[in-house]
């Protein structure tokens, strides 16, 4: 089918943003298609899909990572590989055979010399390694053997590599070997680590040694790149420094990133320069990479700020991601590119044509390879199956991408389109609810076919229903169901900029998460009353006990008044829809719920206590999503609150007598209820403060208690006759009310 133009439609349905009724999954930008499945699909920084030649799988070795790549004029490409250190030969047809094996940690730098040799660079502590191209491979992982012939049954010597590079020949000695580059007399450059310096070798002398070209106060000389004109060019690890280089070794600092390190250097037919920066300066750059030789061993690189290495098992992004910078021929550099989740490890300039190309860029930890114009415009070429892709490589016929865990090599043929049909899968998208799924739209150009599936299940596959072919122009027959995932095949000219579907969840009934009553409080309005006296906070209990995490965490503040009551609840619909709330009541002794408050939107209540009888009571509060449903399609919830008492009656208090014993006074009385058990009872002698007594038998769990106590009596004064005294007693139920009495010991 044809794509066709459906803005208008964004237009005529204003209120889809709404929680309630239809829904629309809308995907048009490259954030969202990010999160989708290309197979030779490119993902645009516009917002659109449109075909692109498509990686292809060519080799995996045995390695966890590949750190190099090099191509020589037949068609072979030479690989450094990590864990184990190895350099590979790949032939176009995808056979690989090991030219050399070492006992390093990896093979850093793999590149093709003049004279047609492999010349490797291994990491740490290592040495420039010189390899016929033709084998036989060699092994310095391994004890030297003696071979062989057949024939003669005489030993021939175990291969060897030459060495042309070794640290321990230079002073200071350095630690790391980065980057190799040659220059156009074909004399090999190495930059180093731990200290940072460049070191060049003439190798058309026999024996001739190497000399210090170039030296920086950096940590490191993380890669090293020349440009037609014989300019070398640096990226550094320290202060993230761009150097340029002349040919009598003189640097100048051309650009200082405000990151911490340049892992790649690239340059286009123009002469602009591009450098990516990772890294904050106060950090480790480079993320730990974990590489895996054996399903028991793993290993991990990780460049740390003292030109060490350690191992870790974890695999961190760097913060704050990549930035890549375009430094013009005159010297003025510019942000062309960012990102903050993927990291760059290498960056090669592709060249489609006279008038076409971009910088080709491999990052990590999800294995993406992009392609980014000069203007900051940008593509997702490919997400290849790996976490990084850490080796680029420009050839005449092809570009070829190495990856890290696992270690593969791609290829991708150069040009912009393909003959077939590409093929990009959605995300799933979780509706939350098991819902009727509508028609779909699309925006776009060309042929471009859409099918769609839907399941209950998170992951799809199995359990799910089969693709089904969508047409724009009618609802389609999708089974009902909580996830769908849609899958768009392109043609050569197809250009797929947006699609959206339409769905209706299904309702679902509202949640009162907790309803509490507190008695004895009344609030007159929603905000805090202000010029109160000892407020009453009113708070909601979460799942644990606290409020802590509750929608409605914060107290609700009411005055303090005897004869009310604040009913406070919680509630929330899963739908999103908006609640009204109708509050009941119902005593001990009532079969039927009375109504309290009717369809009000505040989450609170105070209601007048003298009004109802004493006894025991139940608070229920009933949510409703009728202001966001259809008549007759609404849903309702409910919480009962825990059971709460009114009881507006005193105690009452009898047989209240006291006499005096032995220089004291002797009382008691009787104290009852008629709803709430008694709690406290007080005693004051003379006007004096209330001091707490305890009922008979100490525990005050009842509504009757009997008290009997004794009240020490000040002695009298002199020859003065013995005074009168008043003793008052007070008891307090538990529902509030309290009652008074006294009597007068002559």
């Amino acid at each position: 089918m044809k794509t066709r133009n459906f803005a208008w439609i964004l237009a005529a349905f204003p209120l889809l943003a709404h929680a309630q009724g239809t829904k629309v999954w809308r995907q048009t930008t490259f954030q969202s298609f990010e999160a989708g499945t290309p197979e030779g699909v490119a993902i645009y920084s516009d917002g659109r899909l449109q075909p692109s030649p498509a990686p292809q799988d060519i080799l995996t070795a045995q390695a966890g990572s590949i750190w190099s790549a090099a191509a020589d004029s037949r068609g072979n490409v030479y690989l450094g590989t990590g864990s184990p250190a190895e350099v590979l030969k790949v032939t176009p047809d995808g056979k690989s055979t090991p030219l050399l094996k070492t006992r390093a940690v990896s093979v850093q730098s793999v590149r093709i010399g003049p004279d047609g040799m492999v010349y490797a660079a291994t990491l740490p502590d290592g040495k420039v390694y010189r390899l016929n191209p033709a084998g036989p491979e060699v092994n310095l992982a391994a004890p030297p053997a003696r071979v062989y012939a057949d024939s003669a049954k005489k030993p021939s010597p175990t291969p060897t590599a030459d060495v042309v590079f070794d640290p321990a020949s230079v002073s200071p000695k350095p630690t790391y070997l980065w980057d190799l580059a040659f220059d156009t007399a074909g004399r090999l450059y190495i930059a180093t680590g731990g200290p940072a310096a460049i070191y060049r070798l003439d190798l058309k002398h026999s024996g001739a040694t190497p000399e210090k070209f170039f030296t920086s106060s950096e940590e490191h000389i993380r890669c090293i790149l020349f440009a037609p004109d014989g300019t070398l060019y640096a990226g550094t690890d320290g202060r993230g420094l761009v150097y340029r280089i002349d040919k009598t070794g003189k640097g100048f600092v051309l650009f200082e990133a405000p990151r911490q390190e340049i892992p790649a250097l690239a340059m286009d037919p123009a002469g602009n320069l591009y450098a990516a920066a990772i890294g904050a300066k106060t950090r480790t750059t480079l993320p730990p990479l974990s590489v895996h030789s054996a399903p028991t061993l793993t290993a991990t690189i990780r460049i740390v700020t003292g030109a060490t290495t350690e191992s870790a098992g974890d695999s961190t992004v760097v913060p704050n991601g990549t930035v890549i910078y375009q430094i013009a021929p005159d010297g003025a550099p510019r942000q062309i590119w960012s990102s903050t989740h993927d990291v760059v490890y290498a960056m090669a300039w592709q060249q489609d044509g006279q008038n076409s190309g971009g910088l080709l860029t491999g990052s990590g930890n999800q294995g993406h390879l992009y392609r980014i114009q000069p203007e900051g415009t940008y593509a997702d070429l490919a997400h290849l199956e790996a976490l990084q892709t850490t080796a680029l490589l420009q050839t005449p016929a092809a570009v070829y991408a190495a990856t890290s865990n696992p270690a593969k090599l791609y290829r991708l043929p150069v040009g912009s389109g393909r003959e077939k049909a590409a093929t990009y899968t959605s995300q799933v998208h979780d509706a939350h609810f098991f819902s009727q799924w509508g028609k779909f739209e699309t925006r776009g150009t060309g042929n471009c076919t859409l099918f769609a599936r839907v399941g209950n299940i998170e992951q799809p596959g199995e359990g799910w229903s089969e693709w089904q072919k969508i047409n724009p122009a009618a609802a389609p027959s999708l089974a009902k169901g909580r996830y769908l995932q849609w899958k768009a095949e392109l043609q050569p000219d197809a250009v797929l900029r947006s699609v959206g579907v339409y769905y209706l969840p299904q309702n679902v009934a509202p949640v009162v998460s907790a309803v509490v009553v507190r008695l004895h409080a009344r609030v007159t309005q929603a905000s805090n009353p202000t010029g109160q006296i000892n407020p009453v906070p009113i708070s909601l209990p979460g799942a644990d006990g606290s409020t802590e995490g509750s929608s409605d965490a914060a107290p609700l503040m009411a005055i303090p008044e005897r004869n009310w009551a604040t009913a406070r609840w919680s509630a929330h619909d899963p739908n999103g829809d908006r609640l009204r709330y109708s509050v009941y009541y119902r005593s001990d002794d009532e079969p039927s719920w009375l109504l309290l408050r009717k369809d009000i939107s505040q989450t609170w209540t105070s209601f007048d206590t003298s009004r109802l009888p004493n006894g025991g009571y139940t608070i229920r509060v009933v949510a409703s999503d009728a202001p966001s449903q259809p008549p007759g399609h609404a849903l309702t919830g409910y919480r009962d609150s825990a059971h709460f008492l009114i009881d507006t009656a005193t105690p009452v208090l009898s047989a209240l007598q006291a006499k005096r014993e032995n220089g004291a006074l002797h009382a008691s009385f009787t104290a009852q209820t008629q709803f709430a058990t008694i709690a406290r009872a007080f005693y004051s002698l003379d006007g004096g403060p209330w001091e707490y007594i305890e009922p008979v038998g100490r525990l005050s769990d009842a509504m009757q208690e009997q008290y009997d106590f004794t009240v020490a009596l000040p002695p009298p004064a002199g020859s003065q006759p013995a005074q009168e005294h008043v003793l008052a007693v007070r008891v307090l139920d538990r529902g509030g009310n309290a009652a008074t009495a006294k009597t007068v010991v002559p």
